[in-house]
């Protein structure tokens, strides 16, 4: 007996979809089915990852976004409902961080972080569940309009770490942030959850784990490893599956056990 999360007829926003994270989480919904816009700032990068979700028999479409500004976020969301339909799944995933010590943050380093993975992500979320909330009170009885939103967050918003100490504060109101969405808009059918990646293996960081350095903090690690982008694609699709109408709220660590 085999079960399959069938995501076919859903239509997913993901959000930093040019690269690392982002681009995984677009290609394992697409594959579950669902109808997947790709939305950042490097457009390019995003066309060549529609090519290659269309060239497995896909359906994805390239849509500019930047975060920080909220006339794009607006125009964003609205093209994708105007291309693709209503969105019914957002992944809330772009995110950036700086590294130094707290007294060597800037204000622009500050700013920097928290615009992009508290602000941003909160006004995307906004403009997504203001759409999804309308759409559930002008409902017929018994309709489907539940949507579901994951916003991710890190390791590092549940255990603080050193030389991120910013990052992990933006990504600990991420979290907050996350709670009180789903305590507002679940009356609505739309689930918002939090997910918490541990260290991943992405183009971004690459490098790190070649080092000296980084091949000893990979030694501190519960397992002496780091993950690769797919290891987060089964609760990825759990936390948007149809069938996962009961969870709510939750703050779920894919952290290989590091967070312990």
């Amino acid at each position: 007996m085999s079960y399959t999360i069938d995501l076919s007829g859903r239509v997913a926003l993901v959000t930093g979809a040019s690269s690392g994270l982002g681009a995984q989480f677009a290609r394992i919904l697409a594959k579950a089915g669902a109808g997947v816009a790709l939305a950042g700032r490097r457009v390019e990068r995003l066309k060549s990852l529609r090519a290659e979700i269309e060239a497995e028999g896909g359906d994805a479409h390239v849509v500019p976004l930047d975060v920080t500004d909220h006339d794009s976020i607006k125009s964003a969301v609205a093209h994708t409902e105007t291309e693709m339909g209503t969105i019914d799944i957002l992944i809330n995933n772009s995110g950036v961080a700086t590294t130094q010590k707290l007294v060597e943050a800037t204000p622009e380093d500050f700013d920097f972080v928290f615009d992009v993975n508290v602000r941003g992500a909160f006004f995307v979320a906004q403009e997504v569940g203001k759409r999804m909330i309308a759409r559930a009170q002008g409902a017929a009885p018994g309709t489907f309009t539940g949507g579901r939103i994951v916003n991710v967050a890190s390791v590092a918003g549940l255990r603080v770490l050193g030389r991120i100490g910013v990052y992990a504060m933006s990504k600990a109101a991420v979290i907050h942030m996350t709670k009180a969405m789903a305590l507002e808009w679940g009356r609505y059918g739309i689930n918002v959850n939090a997910l918490c990646p541990g260290y991943i293996d992405t183009e971004i960081n690459h490098h790190q784990w070649q080092t000296d350095s980084g091949k000893k903090f990979i030694e501190s690690m519960p397992r002496k490893r780091i993950g690769s982008p797919e290891f987060l694609d089964p609760v990825l699709l759990m936390l948007c599956a149809n069938e996962s109408q009961f969870v709510n709220g939750a703050v779920i660590s894919a952290d290989d056990g590091f967070g312990l």
